[in-house]
């Protein structure tokens, strides 16, 4: 899986208008099943974003966690961090998993992410959506399991 997380004061995703998602503080995760993930990508995916500390201590070091902060999570799917673009100028898409093991995927990494008690709201796999935030700091993280 990969997954792009960016720290948040806000966010919220709307598909044809109407926002299905939102977040305060706390992490927006675009994430995405790839081609060949096992079945426990999702648990040790979100066990740990979970876990990065990327949130600011009383010192105004990035020393806390999603968990230790008892923030939110905004999770979104999104298959095209799946690009290639390495040759050519028009991104390559096979190596993201097929439509069904990433729309289980994403389900299961949705439901992983709130058995570790992290209030999370979600996107609609597969939906076009329209994403905002605001970013906080900015803090932008590639991460991969």
């Amino acid at each position: 899986m990969r997954a792009l997380i960016q720290r948040v004061t806000q966010a919220s995703v709307a598909i044809d208008g109407k926002v299905v998602g939102e977040t305060g503080p706390g992490l927006l995760i675009l994430i995405c099943a790839m081609a060949g993930d096992g079945p426990d990508a999702p648990t040790k995916m979100a066990a740990k974003i979970a876990k990065l500390r990327i949130f600011k201590d009383d010192a105004g070091k990035m020393n806390l966690s999603l968990l230790d902060t008892h923030r939110s999570a905004l999770i979104v799917s999104q298959f095209t961090l799946a690009g290639d673009t390495s040759r050519g100028n028009r991104p390559g898409f096979s190596s993201a998993a097929s439509p069904v093991e990433g729309r289980a995927a994403y389900e299961s990494f949705v439901s992983e992410v709130g058995k570790l008690g992290i209030t999370t709201a979600a996107g609609r796999f597969g939906a076009d959506m329209a994403v905002s935030l605001t970013n906080d700091g900015p803090v932008t993280l590639w991460v991969e399991v």
